[in-house]
């Protein structure tokens, strides 16, 4: 078969490990992003989006929430499948991005894996359509990195259960109608689904973020909530279930954070082609070739560390110190290929009219969220060495 010739956007030819049917779920994912894409540095500047409950709905048009799960509705792809939709949907914007990972790899995922039958046929059909919106609480606002120290309580009263606490950053809160909530309990750390129409919950708002400014972020504050019995999530107790959930969501930011690098690496090929200074592109001059030259080469790295987690994941063989490893070489190579194509915009890379200082501001939250560079590196660290220096 002859050879393609050399594709600047794709140099180590990782395009052809992929199926066409893999292709195809992309080039449909990319199609929405390319409708929405207009409306995104609005989105970012004004700090919100503009129909919240709407977009979700796109979304669950096109079958990306809980696209990885089977049943309920849900459209049962590939873990591949679900990395590259992740890919477009970060290319757009990581909070937009973060909507469709915290509904389908959080919320929905926790009530798949964990929840009752009952619980999943009230949740995850509409979930799926975007009809309902999900939300996960589990960091607080003393407790991020340690989740086993959080502070919200439930407490049994007859048969139900009655929840106190605050919890803190929660992409959705303040439009979802559902919210899986951790708390302590006498058995130790339980799930429950929480209907935010329920007395005693509210999600006020976040503003002023510098970053992740196209989404939705809230505190979640319980005062008194009462529930019945039915709402824990029978099948899990301790921290073994929301940190599987927060697997599942990290493995599609190991993929998603390689599409905002796309998409500033691009940028910045395109720019240095079409800038002119001292009478010739700047494209044509050493330094800028050699920016250009580092950007390709770690992008390609990441993407192909994405896929063969991806692989390993369909397989059944993928382990958490792999997302690990994945999410903290991915985030942080993405955040430095967003930083370098902002220098060879100039003055032109702060400018809303280009995307990339939108992505390296929305890749410092991505950097810190679903585990800082610290904990991965130390979950790293005790898989080599066999010895935890967590405490």
């Amino acid at each position: 078969m002859a050879s393609k010739g050399f594709e600047p956007v794709d140099p180590v030819g990782i395009d052809d490990l992929l199926s066409d049917d893999e292709k195809a779920v992309r080039a449909s994912v990319r199609k929405l992003c390319d409708e929405i894409a207009p409306d995104v540095p609005r989105w970012f500047e004004d700090g919100r989006l503009d129909d919240p409950r709407g977009l979700a709905k796109r979304f669950g048009e096109l079958g990306l929430l809980g696209m990885h799960l089977e049943g309920y509705g849900c459209a049962g792809m590939s873990s591949v499948d679900y990395g590259l939709a992740c890919t477009e949907l970060e290319a757009l914007d990581s909070g937009v991005r973060s909507m469709v990972s915290v509904q389908g790899s959080l919320a929905m995922y926790a009530i798949w894996r964990f929840g009752s039958e009952e619980q999943k046929q009230e949740w995850l059909p509409r979930m799926a359509t975007g009809d309902a919106i999900g939300c996960f609480g589990l960091t607080e606002p003393d407790h991020g990195s340690d989740p086993a120290g959080m502070t919200t309580r439930a407490r049994r009263d007859g048969d139900d259960w009655v929840l106190d606490g605050r919890k803190m950053w929660i992409t959705n809160g303040s439009v979802a109608e559902v919210a899986v909530v951790w708390a302590q309990t006498d058995d130790g750390i339980r799930g429950f689904v929480v209907p935010t129409d329920t007395d005693g919950f509210s999600a006020p708002e976040i503003r002023h973020k510098m970053s992740l400014r196209a989404s939705v972020t809230s505190e979640l504050v319980l005062d008194g909530v009462r529930l019945p019995g039915s709402a824990v999530l029978p099948d899990v107790t301790g921290l073994r279930g929301p940190l599987s959930c927060l697997n599942e969501a990290r493995f599609g930011i190991v993929w998603g954070a390689m599409g905002a690098a796309r998409s500033s690496f691009e940028t910045a090929l395109r720019y240095a082609g079409e800038r002119t200074q001292f009478g010739k592109p700047i494209a044509a001059y050493q330094l800028t070739q050699q920016k250009l030259a580092d950007m390709a080469v770690e992008l390609a790295k990441g993407q192909l560390l994405a896929l063969h987690l991806g692989r390993r994941k369909d397989a059944g063989t993928l382990r958490p110190e792999q997302v690990s490893l994945g999410k903290l070489n991915n985030v942080r190579e993405a955040l430095e290929i967003c930083r370098t194509a902002r220098t060879i915009l100039g003055a032109n890379g702060i400018s809303l009219e280009y995307p990339v200082l939108r992505h390296a501001n929305n890749l410092e939250s991505v950097l810190t969220y679903e585990g800082t560079v610290e904990m991965h590196t130390l979950v790293l660290g005790q898989a080599l060495t066999g010895e935890a220096a967590f405490r």
